[in-house]
């Protein structure tokens, strides 16, 4: 048998028996770690495929555990510097432990940087000529160099071992070559002395670029620690025990140890722990984290009931249908996770160019030394030394650092001020680019609170002040979640509770009472039909309520409706304007609902959107979102509840309303502390601004280049007989980096 023979059988025999689990990844920087992690579990044996998603720091191995144990996977990560977690139990808490650690070591390294970079600058800028000063610098820039950047060296080297070169390449190259030159020229100054040449130094050039993109890279960091904790506080809905009824008795156990069948006691006020059916008693269940809609929906025998979700005042028992994995809370987390992860990280248009430049300024300051060399008379190697050095240090990589973080920092200052909260750098990039918006309706065209919008008296009923205390005192005792509409503008009028007595809560149905030996009800039509109530007078006044997405309560006594009370989730003042500019500006405009059809059909008449769907669960909005970018559309999601978090985790472009969840908050990378949705246009303007400041930063960041490299390497030297001092290549340097936060700052006076 050939050896391909054996391995395709080999192959055959691996996919028959392979098993398929995704584990976290440690101390991935880069992309090019994620393809390096990759390469090497695909050589492990017994490994049928497998995959890195840099983006949520992760691996996916499909393996024979009968040839390959996970033990030899972690072994063989470990092998090239990065690290595989096994542990599936702690597997969430090592990485977020690990995740941790990285951020506050970073920001250690960053402080210091900068505190010892502070002195280093003082000097060479106002001291050059104090005794000792460049031994000073030279000793406070080696654990700048050495110790607190010593990531980007790391990194240079990763990169280089791919054959690749980024920004980290960069930094490492000019910092490192600009360091060893001044050090060189501060132990040896009479090297140059002797060729009539004043020796400079770079201390400060090297210690603030580290410094300065060290703060670039936590503030990423940061934004991408946040992101996580979105998970953190969607597990957090799940409570850690549970009251199980096990042969009459109540037992407390922990959630991990519930298995389908087993009957849950849930009080007032708890979160119900997995998915069932409801076997006794009946409550009001607040659903808003699937659903998205405000009024909590009640539960009785055979009800369905969600992990997550949120009792209210009455208790209940059902039975665990779906527990662990499988439950419905459980399927969100897994969606928001997966949707986080999908996007493949947005290589910035800095490490694009980078990854060119680098290669080119070390190619020319290679060609620079030997052509000085073999060329240079005289002084070939002085010269070939000193322009080489001068081309290295020139390229620094201070405004190419600068010219992204200081426009990105400016632009989140200026949305800040129109009330916009910019968490992550990439959607502000982004943000221009959108050409469709879908809009959830709870919460971010309406005020997300139901309240009564119109009361209609029975003629001559209006004025009766003891009526509205008996409709105060039963709907103060009613468990239903709409009593509080009906309260709340009963207290406006200054109504106080009136005597009821023999009060009575019907399922289903409303509240009844007795004030004065007559009996009154306040509740649903059915409660009116089936006690025979006359609602003639007020028939049609309701019906068109009923039309304009009002739910209608009927208040009456034995004989006739008294009242009805239009209770809706009110439309926000400025929804319809803000849609209206959306359209202007050539963008797509969709509503997604949970709500019924009939509602969502009648919000999107009045703000003015022709495109929406009623009755979407959380994974269909998601859907919804996919369906759009298949279409080639840049999406922008706008939501305020838990439901809406895996869609807003999909969207390119993510934005949370300020009064929402702290889950879709965490989700979102943009979020509006302002409930007007006015702000949104303003975020789109502000992101094509800030995206036209980056390239014109990119271009003062290179024209320096572009005209200094040749002038370092002096090709102006056989004409007149010019080369450029290397202290004038660090003052163009630094008039780079002037021009470029310069730019940036204009954001700052720029109208949305």
């Amino acid at each position: 048998m050939s050896t391909t023979t054996i391995e395709k059988d080999q192959k055959t025999i691996v996919h028959s028996q392979t098993v398929k689990k995704t584990f976290p990844v440690l101390d991935m920087t880069c992309a090019a770690c994620a393809i390096s992690v990759e390469s090497m579990l695909k050589s492990v044996t017994g490994v049928a495929g497998a995959g890195v998603n840099f983006a949520n720091q992760t691996a996916w191995v499909e393996y024979d555990p009968a040839i390959a144990t996970t033990a030899d996977l972690q072994k063989t990560v470990r092998s090239i510097g990065y690290d595989l977690v096994i542990d599936e139990a702690n597997s969430t808490e090592i990485k977020e432990a690990a995740r941790q650690d990285h951020y506050e070591s970073l920001k250690q390294r960053t402080i210091w940087a900068s505190i010892l970079s502070l002195p280093i600058v003082i000097i060479g800028m106002f001291f050059m000529n104090m005794p000792y000063g460049n031994y000073i610098s030279m000793a406070l820039t080696v654990p700048v160099i050495g110790w607190f950047g010593r990531s980007f060296f790391i990194n240079a080297w990763k990169q280089a071992r791919h054959g690749k070169a980024n920004m980290d390449t960069l930094v490492a190259l000019s910092t490192g070559i600009a360091f060893v030159f001044s050090a060189f020229n501060t132990i040896n100054p009479d090297f140059w002395h002797a060729r009539g040449i004043h020796p400079h130094v770079y201390y400060e050039a090297a210690s603030v670029i580290i410094a300065f993109i060290s703060l670039g890279k936590l503030l990423e960091e940061r934004a991408k620690y946040n992101t996580s904790s979105a998970i953190k506080k969607l597990m957090g809905l799940q409570p850690k025990t549970v009251r199980v009824v096990m042969e009459g008795k109540e037992q407390e156990i922990p959630v991990s140890a519930v298995l389908p069948g087993h009957t849950i006691l849930v009080r007032p006020g708890e979160k119900i722990p997995v998915d069932g059916i409801v076997t006794s008693g009946s409550s009001y269940v607040d659903e808003s984290m699937i659903t998205g809609e405000p009024v909590p929906v009640q539960k009785r025998s055979a009800s369905k009931v969600f992990a997550g979700t949120v009792n209210q005042k009455g208790s209940f028992q059902f039975q665990a249908q779906k527990v662990g994995n499988d439950t419905m809370l459980a399927h969100i987390i897994k969606m928001v996770q997966e949707a986080q992860g999908s996007k493949a990280p947005v290589q910035k248009l800095v490490d694009k160019i980078a990854g060119i430049f680098v290669p080119v300024v070390i190619g020319i300051a290679i060609l620079t030394f030997v052509v000085w060399l073999i060329a240079g008379g005289d002084n070939a190697f002085t010269n070939a030394l000193l322009t080489s050095v001068t081309v290295l240090v020139i390229a620094c990589p201070c405004a190419l650092g600068l010219a992204t973080p200081t426009a990105i920092m400016v632009g989140i200052g200026k949305g800040a001020e129109h009330n916009m909260l910019i968490k992550d750098a990439e959607s502000l990039e982004l943000a221009y680019k959108v050409n469709t918006i879908i809009l959830d309706k709870t919460g971010t065209i309406t005020e997300g609170k139901p309240v009564v919008s119109q009361m209609v008296w029975l003629p001559g009923a209006e004025n009766n002040k003891v009526l509205k205390q008996i409709l105060y005192s039963l709907e103060i005792q009613s468990e239903h979640p709409l009593a509080e509409a009906v309260i709340n503008e009963l207290k406006k009028e200054g109504v106080t509770a009136g005597e009821v007595t023999n009060f009575e809560s019907v399922t289903a149905r409303g509240v009844t009472g007795v004030h004065n030996g007559k009996r009154y009800f306040a509740g649903n039509q059915q409660l009116i039909d089936e006690n025979g109530i006359s609602h003639v007078a007020l028939v049609q006044p309701a019906l068109l309520l009923q039309k304009q997405a009002n739910t209608v309560v009927y208040f009456a006594d034995q004989h006739q409706v008294l009242a009805i009370i239009a209770i809706a989730d009110k439309i926000k003042a400025t929804s319809a304007k803000a849609v209206q500019q959306l359209m202007n500006m050539g963008i797509g405009v969709y509503m997604l609902t949970g709500d019924n059809e009939q509602t969502a059909a009648a919000v999107a008449a009045e703000v003015g959107i022709t495109h929406y769907a009623a009755g979407m669960l959380p994974d269909g909005k998601a859907d919804f979102v996919k369906k759009l970018q298949l279409q080639n559309k840049v999406v922008a999601m706008v939501g305020d509840g838990i439901n809406d978090s895996h869609a807003l985790a999909q969207a390119d472009v993510s934005i949370a309303m300020g009064k929402g969840s702290d889950i879709a908050m965490d989700v979102a990378k943009m979020t509006l502390i302002t409930s007007d949705l006015q702000s949104i246009p303003k975020a789109l303007v502000l992101s094509r601004k800030t995206v036209r400041t980056i390239r014109q930063n990119l271009f003062w960041a290179f024209i320096y280049n572009l005209i200094g490299i040749p002038l370092a390497a002096g090709v102006l030297y056989p004409v007149n007989g010019f080369l450029l001092n290397p202290m004038i290549a660090g003052a163009a340097m630094a008039l780079s980096s002037v021009s470029v936060v310069t730019n940036s700052l204009r954001l700052r006076s720029t109208k949305l």
